[in-house]
């Protein structure tokens, strides 16, 4: 037992963003502005974008599959050991890597968010034959593809072809594919260590549907399809073995006349980390679709009275559900940034922030943070609930795709570094041929001033000087920039597009320096804002 739980938390170390990834959808007539929005928060170590330019190759060449491409530590470009290859293309479309790859030049773009599996399905890769991780067939789907289903066809391929092999922690994965016009939501979960290549089975077992175009939909790290209708092909698709691993393993049986609900086949019991986000985002942008659980509260006690917290079953969570308004890009980064302020799981608000003042008015201490560090929970006695936005997190994004448009303009890459939370919203045009060094920069073991990420993560520790004031100082200087950013958007498709129509190498051009610009400036914001916080909030000045 000892060893078993030593090699959990050494998993756990390599691959920390289990139980971190957020995936939000948005169909096209569920947006305000009538693009298709795919967004993706994760914690995956490799935080640099790599633009992967498109290439051409010669016929019979051999793609290679990695092994290792989440993780950081290694040359911007070199992707881990080589554990297999398959057949290359003739050509290939320049796509954006980060830990995960995630939007292509042709407004095919992917998030990713790990699932949790049945132990019987897990895999050790020092005796299994699978070599596809999600990661390498999101890679090949992006360099191969134009559409989302055509991406679906492909990686379920590649899955059942090679074998689905777990990078994190030998858990299942989520896909949230989408192009211009719709979204569809995979979920693949592997076969354990007995599958044999040329055994003619499966290498995995996955299901997918598709997202309505007036629904939005949200994956907190747990499945979220439940009946699947196989003959309904332009809604549903699925692995040939899809309901028979669930007879075979007993955990679906016909005679007993129930449906058969994918979810709880396949899926072990819910934990809180994805049931809070589960209600958070219905909550908030679906209130009247059912009588949700009522955790909203101002209380500083209400979050610790076991008493009002009443658990609610999965199945009250729909695969995805029509809002009550239509969402903005705006309202996904708002969400991403979320802490759970005005609920029973904010952090911010815990019982030991507050102190008795001179008139014996309950005060909150300007130290309190909704990220408070493993010691101050140990120490305060606060929670360790995980946060929709995180302080641990890398990167995340939200993929603004517009059908309207041409490819190069019409796709946009909404990119942070660090934390959601103080981090700033950059827009990447998916037509730019290059992205600002600091952007590609990052070593984690040390600091490095030309690199975005450290710059963040600089103003996040400082933060904790002082959270309360220094947080509004942070907001002060980073919502007029991103707002400008929107406020510009018009303008600049306009201007592309301009460009576009007497020459596309121009046009990319432009959108190329402005994007290198404005990353620059992101760049440059949080080196200014760690002057301004260890300026203003030294412990000279803190009464010490």
């Amino acid at each position: 037992m000892k060893t078993l739980i030593s090699t959990l938390i050494l998993m756990l170390g390599t691959c920390s963003h289990i139980m971190a990834c957020t995936v939000i959808a948005i169909g096209k007539k569920a947006s305000a502005d009538g693009s298709v929005i795919v967004s993706h928060t994760d914690a995956g170590p490799d935080c640099r974008i790599n633009l992967v330019p498109g290439q051409q190759f010669k016929a019979g060449e051999k793609a290679p599959v990695h092994w290792g491409m989440i993780e950081t530590g290694r040359p911007l470009g070199d992707y881990g050991e080589v554990i297999g290859h398959i057949p290359q293309v003739e050509k290939t479309y320049s796509y954006f890597q980060t830990a995960y790859p995630q939007i292509n030049s042709k407004q095919l773009a992917i998030g990713e968010s790990t699932l949790s599996q049945r132990p019987e399905l897990m895999v050790d890769r020092s005796v299994c034959e699978q070599i596809m991780t999600i990661e390498q067939a999101q890679a090949f789907a992006l360099q191969r593809c134009t559409k989302a289903q055509d991406a679906l066809k492909l990686i379920t391929s590649l899955l059942e072809t090679y074998g689905f092999l777990p990078s994190c922690i030998d858990e299942s994965e989520s896909l949230v594919i989408a192009d211009t016009d719709e979204i569809w939501v995979l979920e693949v979960f592997s076969v354990g260590n007995a599958w044999k290549k040329d055994s003619g089975k499966p290498g995995c077992i996955w299901a997918a549907q598709r997202v309505p175009d007036d629904h939005v939909m949200i994956i907190p790290n747990w499945s979220i399809i439940k009946q699947i209708d196989i003959e309904d092909e332009d809604n549903f698709r699925a692995s040939s073995n899809y309901k028979q691993e669930a007879i075979d393993r007993g955990w679906y049986k016909p005679e007993s006349g129930k449906p058969f609900i994918w979810q709880e086949a396949y899926s072990p019991i819910p934990r809180e980390w994805s049931t809070s986000r589960f209600w958070l985002f219905y909550a908030t942008f679906a209130p009247e679709y059912t009588k949700w659980p009522d955790r909203f509260t101002s209380s500083v006690w209400e979050g610790e009275n076991q008493y009002t917290q009443y658990i609610e079953p999965l199945s009250i969570y729909p695969f995805s559900v029509k809002p009550q308004r239509k969402l903005s890009v705006q309202d996904v980064m708002a969400f991403q940034r979320s802490t759970f302020k005005g609920t029973i799981y904010d952090k911010e608000n815990a019982p030991a922030w507050y102190y008795p003042d001179e008139k014996g008015q309950l005060t909150k201490s300007a130290f309190a943070t909704p990220f408070p560090t493993k010691e101050m929970r140990r120490v305060m006695n606060i929670n360790s609930r995980r946060n929709v936005a995180r302080a641990r997190g890398e990167y995340g994004m939200v993929a603004q795709l517009r059908s309207w448009l041409p490819d190069e303009i019409g796709g946009v890459y909404w990119f942070y570094v660090d934390n959601a939370y103080t981090s700033a919203y950059v827009p990447i045009y998916t037509g730019v041929t290059d992205v600002a060094e600091c952007y590609k920069v990052y070593n984690p073991e040390y600091y490095q001033d030309n690199s975005i990420r450290w710059a963040v993560d600089f103003v996040d520790n400082l933060m904790y000087l002082r959270w309360q004031d220094a947080h509004k100082k942070v907001i002060e200087k980073r919502d007029p920039m991103e707002a400008r950013f929107f406020a510009e958007q018009k303008s600049v498709d306009e201007k592309a597009q301009a460009l576009m129509n007497k020459s596309p190498k121009k046009a990319k051009a432009y959108l190329t320096q402005l994007t290198i610009d404005r990353m620059n400036e992101v760049h440059e914001l949080f080196k200014e804002l760690k002057l301004d916080l260890i300026s203003e909030f030294t412990n000279n000045k803190q009464g010490i």
